[in-house]
């Protein structure tokens, strides 16, 4: 009896033990994120409007789910520490703006920080952690981006773990995203923690850049998509590298924002857009909406791409699917068009992460261009197309039957 009633107790410990809520993200999560377009200038009907865009604009069906409201919501705490919004900015509250949120099968996200202070100078989360895990859940939170300003003296694992249990103490399930910027590797220690970490600084809306702030830098595309190199091995269903929101729609050229959007697929990265939805141009929309290519990203083995050559600015990345197939994307870095050609036959591609293999000499593969929307033969002969200056070429590979 007193054996039983011991393993009885260890069981409810264990039920009871702080942890992250699991299965919440088995997928890259999908969604919007007010900062790269608004930054500071929130308010209640922006993010309403944004909400209904989301659905009339087919990102809805396509699989976006997450509106997500970044800094500069906050208002004070009141006497016992309890934060309030901004009541010019939110006049009706979080609560009744999340109810509108779920009553369009959506998903309300919000921001905080670790330190005192939010990146935007609004109050953080730093001792009041679990009375702000408390508020989220009460006012219906779907996903929490966690900053990492003003955290002085902190340590970044306990900062964030704190947070976590707090999340899991208050009893909602809420995705947990840790915007840390990759300063304390994150990969190395939040799968536990978190449902995705950033492995960089800001993005800014440029394909190639890097744009000086005096005290920190933000990167364009590029800059973001090479500091990914060699972090795919700890990324995987519910717990994803993250290098930071989409600037798709945000002032590039179609070809880049279509570059932008294959690469962060081909990275099974978060796709989260920071554009304005409801003043989508036709390109825009069909780039963030377009379902196959979103497939590459949210493909259910979660495996990141890889990049498998690059020569004369033109970079091979590979990517392994279910059911056999492959995604390749050729990249054109250059700002002018290149010519790629690839044979098949002649290169065997292994992923020892994933321990799958490309072998075209004892498997034949059909091609689909996803982009053209067109299949366009088989991998018995060699490829070969032109590449647009800063855009890709992106192909799935299907086994015959």
């Amino acid at each position: 009896m007193k054996k039983l009633s011991f393993i009885i107790v260890v069981l409810l410990s264990a039920s009871t033990f702080p942890q992250k809520f699991n299965d919440l993200a088995l997928t890259p999560p999908m969604g919007w994120n007010s900062w790269n377009k608004f930054a500071c200038d929130v308010d209640e009907e922006l993010i309403r409007k944004t909400a209904d865009a989301m659905v009339s604009s087919g990102m809805k069906d396509a699989g976006y789910v997450y509106i997500n409201i970044d800094d500069c919501w906050h208002g004070q705490r009141d006497s016992l520490g309890f934060i309030h919004p901004d009541p010019k900015r939110f006049p009706s509250g979080m609560k009744a703006l999340a109810d509108y949120i779920h009553s369009l099968g959506l998903k309300l996200g919000i921001y905080s920080d670790a330190g005192w202070n939010t990146c935007g100078g609004r109050p953080g989360s730093r001792g009041h952690e679990y009375q702000d895990a408390m508020t989220y859940a009460k006012w219906g939170i779907d996903y929490l981006k966690y900053d990492w300003c003003n955290t002085e003296a902190l340590n970044a694992e306990g900062a964030y773990l704190t947070m976590r249990n707090a999340l899991y103490a208050a009893g909602r399930p809420i995705v947990f995203s840790l915007c840390e910027w990759g300063d304390n590797k994150p990969w190395d220690w939040a799968e536990n923690i978190g449902h995705l970490w950033r492995t960089t600084g800001d993005i800014t809306n440029c394909f190639d850049c890097i744009v000086d702030h005096g005290t920190w830098k933000s990167w364009g595309v590029m800059y973001i998509l090479d500091k990914q190199d060699g972090l795919r091995i700890y990324a995987g269903p519910d717990h994803w590298n993250d290098p930071d929101m989409m600037e798709v729609g945000n002032g590039m050229s179609v070809n880049e924002d279509r570059a932008h959007f294959s690469m962060w697929c081909m990275l099974a990265a978060p796709l989260i857009s920071g554009n304005d939805l409801r003043n989508m141009s036709k390109e825009t929309n069909e780039i963030l909406t377009h379902k196959e290519v979103i497939a590459v990203d949210q493909d259910a083995l979660g495996i990141q791409g890889f990049k498998y050559s690059s020569e004369d600015s033109v970079e091979t990345w590979f990517k392994p699917l279910k059911n056999g197939e492959w995604a390749v994307c050729f990249l054109n870095r250059s700002s002018v068009v290149k010519p790629v050609e690839f044979s098949w036959k002649d290169k065997t591609v292994s992923d020892s992460f994933s321990g799958k293999e490309l072998n075209c000499n004892k498997t034949i593969y059909s091609i689909k261009d996803l982009w053209v929307n067109k299949n366009i033969g088989k991998t018995d002969k060699t490829f070969s197309a032109e590449v647009p200056s800063h855009d890709v070429v992106l192909l799935k590979l299907s086994l015959v039957k």
